[in-house]
């Protein structure tokens, strides 16, 4: 039992009170003689042990009145928990990531939830509420009653773990309080862990479930092959439970209907439908299919950009004809010159440059080289079998700190491939220990860099540093066979993607994603991302100028699914896709431990809260105790003899 004023119960003291007055009567008696002395004595000593037990009972009942009197006042309570009497601190999560769009069995799993926290917690209790994207401090319902029937979904779906360190800065460092964080959500199973205890805070779990979790969702597009006319689009199509029926999948061009496919899903349950596209003047695209239970895979935005050749301008000493081969339209602008006359204005609108076995590298072109590097452009150099180590030591020390040593004689077989490069990295389907290698006859020692191709001693073959990719030993037929290895065109070729990197069909929205847009920007210039649907979702990403490109970094933002055009100024330079992650289209859930903190509603929970937080008030006992001693002594004093 606990006291709401425990500092009343000092007036117990006044105990004493009746116990000094009984003790210490003032009364003074008179002595009267009769005749019959013997029979008087006996009745007198009747009466005063009478008087005595009646003297005491009417003590007891009077202190056990006044304590009880006192004690009514002090308000002496009961509680289910230690907890109930300390101040609380609430913060409710409520996930509104795109899982909570499926269907319970009130409406969706969002909405309903915002509901129950309405109609359930009371209107003046003051709480804190954490969605994936905002935060509402010391709010109530009356407060944030619209916001929550309105709140929007999102793709960035928490942690538990990150949760909990957001919670943990909005709760005060207060110990003397009772603090609470409420989980809701549908818990997914996306390999986080759940439940995790933290001291000082105590965690309640509301896990909301759907009703049909067999979701439907288009999952990746992607270019499966090109033809003359244009090029194949395949496009995924997942499901969940095996369906009897097949989904019908749409391609739009904008608002137009280009084509329509049948998605028949087999045992793996997914299922792939094939598109022919004609790419010539690009398309602003769209794939959709019909499904009720979650809205936001139901769509995938994708855009192909008019054709726009990189740029690969090959300075040569000797025959490039195997070059030519390779950079061919329309997906390279192939520019090849002589040393002696090459135009050094070009060099700022190239993409990529090859210095083809030239054997005496100017200072100037040294320069050029230099100045193209640092603005962010790639450049390949093949030494010739005559180049002076002298020559070939300048640029390299000037543009990427490489170290060259004098030419070696003796043949060497490049045996090692870095395949975790870039340039290697989606080329080999396994990792080749065996495979026809290629020799060189003469070449330099080259060293430091980032290693892509070695020698059997291990010395560099091929390496890189700050944009320039460097041989060490001539590819010319008469020095190395190279020229006839597999690895010649994916070699060159993704040396050449690397210069400029074009936005693939779509890209992530949330996460960090990097690409170039082949544009020179005049000073002050900026490009902007601007989506035709919502001027809301307009924004100006981190950017680079880099000579003949810039170089676009968003990481967070956009985080709105759909295609927003690059715009310079008032006009358009090409367009770019964005799309949700799919992870959430995975309907499986965490088994949740059923302890004393898992609940399966809000009212259950805060039903939960108000029983754990029920004080009991026994002051209305002890009034009733002390009027019933008081009828008690009336009744001792009147029948009492």
């Amino acid at each position: 039992m606990q006291f709401r004023h425990p500092e009343l119960l000092y007036a117990l003291f006044l105990l004493l009170i009746p116990i000094l007055v009984h003790l210490f009567q003032l009364r003074k008696f008179k002595t009267e003689s009769f005749t019959n002395v013997a029979f008087l004595k006996k009745i007198k000593t009747q009466t005063r042990k009478s008087n005595s037990i009646k003297k005491w009972l009417v003590l007891l009942t009077r202190m056990a009145a006044l304590a009880a009197i006192v004690i009514a006042f002090a308000q002496p309570f009961i509680t289910e928990t230690s907890e109930a009497t300390l101040p609380k601190e609430t913060i409710i999560y409520l996930d509104n990531s795109f899982s909570m769009q499926a269907k319970g069995p009130s409406g969706q799993l969002l909405r309903t939830a915002a509901q129950d926290l309405i109609t359930t917690i009371k209107e003046d209790q003051k709480f804190t509420l954490l969605t994936n994207n905002a935060t509402y401090r010391n709010i109530t319902i009356k407060d944030i009653r619209n916001d929550l029937l309105q709140l929007p979904f999102t793709s960035n779906q928490l942690s538990e773990e990150a949760i909990t360190l957001r919670a943990q800065k909005e709760f005060t460092n207060d110990a003397s309080t009772s603090k609470r964080l409420v989980f809701i959500s549908d818990f997914q199973d996306n390999a986080s862990t759940y439940q995790q205890d933290v001291a000082s805070i105590t965690k309640n779990y509301i896990q909301v479930t759907p009703v049909i979790k067999n979701n439907v969702s288009i999952d990746s597009i992607y270019v499966s092959s090109r033809k003359p006319s244009g090029i194949e689009l395949s496009v995924t199509i997942s499901t969940l439970e095996k369906r009897e029926t097949n989904t019908a999948v749409s391609l739009y061009d904008g608002n137009k209907l280009l084509a329509k496919g049948t998605a028949s899903f087999n045992e793996n349950l997914d299922a792939t439908v094939v598109f022919d596209v004609d790419t010539t003047a690009g398309i602003e695209g769209r794939v959709e299919i019909d499904d009720p239970l979650l809205p936001y895979d139901n769509t995938l935005f994708f855009t192909i950009n008019k054709d726009r050749p990189i740029r690969v301008l090959v300075i040569n000493g000797s025959n490039s004809s195997y070059l030519q081969r390779i950079f061919t339209a329309p997906d390279f602008e192939y520019i090849a010159t002589s040393i002696r006359d090459l135009d050094y204005s070009i060099i700022p609108d190239v993409n990529y440059i090859v210095i083809n076995e030239v054997e005496d590298i100017s200072p100037s072109l040294s320069g050029a080289i230099n100045a193209f590097a640092k603005a962010g452009g790639i450049c390949t150099i093949i030494p010739s079998s005559t180049t002076s180590p002298s020559s070939f030591s300048t640029v390299l020390q000037n543009v990427s700190s490489l170290q060259i040593s004098n030419t070696g004689k003796e043949k060497k077989l490049v045996t090692t491939i870095n395949y975790d490069h870039p340039i290697y990295r989606d080329v080999f389907d396994t990792r080749i220990e065996n495979f026809q290698y290629p020799s060189v006859s003469e070449s330099f020692v080259i060293s430091g860099g980032d290693p892509i191709l070695k020698y059997q001693d291990g010395s560099n073959f091929l390496t890189t540093q700050n944009g320039i990719y460097t041989f060490s030993g001539s590819i010319a037929q008469k020095n190395s066979n190279f020229k006839s290895s597999p690895l010649i065109v994916p070699t060159f070729y993704n040396m050449a993607r690397q210069s400029l990197q074009l936005p693939e069909l779509y890209m992530t929205a949330g996460v960090t994603n990097v690409y170039d847009i082949p544009i020179v920007l005049q000073e002050d210039g900026i490009l902007s991302l601007e989506q035709n649907t919502s001027a809301i979702n307009n924004l100006i990403p981190l950017q680079q100028s880099k000579g003949s490109k810039v170089q676009i970094t968003t990481t967070q933002t956009p985080a709105v699914a759909g295609i927003y055009n690059v715009v310079s100024g008032s006009t358009m330079v090409q367009q770019v896709s964005y799309n949700y992650n799919r992870s959430e289209s995975d309907l499986r859930y965490v088994q949740l431990d059923k302890n004393d903190n898992y609940h399966t509603s809000v009212t259950s929970l805060f039903d939960a809260f108000e029983t754990r937080d029920n004080i009991q008030s026994l002051w209305k006992w002890f009034i009733i105790f002390a009027l019933l001693f008081l009828v008690l002594e009336i009744l001792i004093l009147k029948f009492y003899k």
